[in-house]
Parts: structure tokens; C-alpha cells; sequence
């Protein structure tokens, strides 16, 4: 395990200093605790959570690992969201705890229909509103996004203690609306998805550049580099 992950880290650093993906690195030295499974983890900010915070997970596949080891550890109420039919499926299969709450929509710019394009691989569970090359062109369904701004207006929530973010490159272009929402949200958790875009490093630029404009910094990275927490100044 301690050699593959000093493989990953010595594999981004040849990408970043290559120029092929956006240079990261911690900015900011707090606690931080890992939660869940080595697939569907990330590091948290444990210090300031209880039973009164509120999680909200957007991509939730098949593994629940970080939203019920929130849960265990915090008591905290954890609201998920995701429009993949798999995920839907399996979900609705699970012995869920009380605290944890599904919505079978995904998070978009607007609230529309669009199209998401399924794994080219159907022992997968992860699809895409964009066409890159671990999804089908042809293969597709129409699934149900809602704004940031509709999904406050339907939950009523001011404050957000942790926000994860696994939505498979749409982080890109929400971005932007979560973080002018005017919603104080403590924690961001991200999964980021450079490698699916011809333009990966601009975006990932970008995005962090806007993360820090808005007072977020870096305080912890996985071993893969791409589950990134920051947290507001």
C-alpha cells in the first residue's frame, strides 16, 4: 500500500512538472481524518462537526462508505443525491440509516433533463453528462439535474458543513453557482476530472484559482491526487 501510493504521488508530480494537469498542494496544515473506503473516500475536518451538521454528497454510485462513516462518527445528517440508474437501483436495495437522506437527481447548472452517457464498461457504475472515453457515445438515457440554487430552495438549508463533490467532470461547470450561491459551506470535497478533457489543465487551473478567489484552501490530498478537501479561511 505505502509503495503505491508513493508511485501515484511521484506520478502526478511528473504530470504537473510535465504540464499535463494543474499543480496542487496543500495549502493550509489541519486536522484531517480519512472517511470511508480507499475507492470512496475523503479526507475530512473533523473539529467542528456534530449531530446538528449537514452533509451534502452529490455522487454516490454504489459506495456509501463516506456518507455512513459521517454519519457514525458525527450523528450528522447526510443528504445524497444521484441520477445514475445503477445507483438508483442500489440505493433503493440498502439498509440505509435514518440520518441519510437519497435524491434520484444529479447537480447541473439548470434544472433540465439532459443526456448522460453510461460506462462503456457495464460492470461500471459512473456515466457522464459528457462524452469522454470511459462512457458510450451511444449509449445514453435522459436523467433529471437540479440548480444548486432549486436544491436550497427544496431542502431550506443556510449552511452546509461539508459539500462532496464526485460528478464525473461537471464540477467544472458548477462550480461557479455553488460558490456564488451566498450559502456558507465550510468544507469542500472533490474529486476532480482532468483526464477526461483535451483542455484538463486549463479547467483544473481555473477551478482551483476560483476556489481560492472565494477563500478555500487545500488542506489535504489522497495518494491518487484526485480527492481533494479544502476548507473556507
Amino acid at each position: 500500500m505505502e509503495r503505491n501510493s508513493k508511485l501515484k504521488r511521484l506520478e502526478y508530480w511528473l504530470k504537473a512538472r510535465l504540464g499535463k494537469i494543474a499543480f496542487i498542494d496543500v495549502e493550509k496544515r489541519i486536522n484531517k481524518r480519512w472517511y470511508g473506503s480507499d475507492y470512496g473516500g475523503f479526507y475530512v475536518n473533523p473539529d467542528s462537526l456534530d449531530a446538528r451538521s449537514v452533509v451534502y454528497s452529490f455522487g454516490i454510485g454504489q459506495d456509501i462508505s463516506f456518507d455512513k462513516a459521517m454519519i457514525e462518527q458525527h450523528q450528522c445528517s447526510v443528504f445524497g443525491f444521484d441520477p445514475t440508474p445503477k445507483s438508483i437501483d442500489w440505493v433503493r436495495s440498502q439498509h440505509l440509516p435514518p440520518q441519510f437522506h437519497f435524491y434520484p437527481y444529479g447537480l447541473g447548472v439548470r434544472t433540465e433533463e439532459v443526456k448522460f452517457h453510461l460506462p462503456r464498461n457495464k460492470e461500471h457504475v459512473s456515466g457522464s453528462i459528457f462524452d469522454h472515453g470511459l462512457v458510450s457515445e451511444e449509449d445514453y438515457v435522459s436523467v433529471p439535474l437540479k440548480s444548486f440554487a432549486d436544491i436550497l430552495m427544496d431542502s431550506g438549508h443556510t449552511k452546509i458543513d461539508v459539500l462532496k463533490m464526485d460528478i464525473e467532470g461537471s464540477e467544472y461547470v458548477v462550480i461557479d453557482s455553488i460558490l456564488e450561491s451566498g450559502i456558507e459551506i465550510k468544507q469542500l470535497l472533490l474529486e476532480t476530472h482532468e483526464r477526461f478533457f483535451a483542455d484538463g489543465k486549463a479547467r483544473g487551473t481555473k477551478f482551483f484559482n476560483t476556489l481560492r478567489q472565494h477563500g478555500y484552501r487545500i488542506f489535504a490530498i489522497s495518494d491518487t491526487y484526485q480527492e481533494i478537501s479544502l476548507i473556507k479561511d
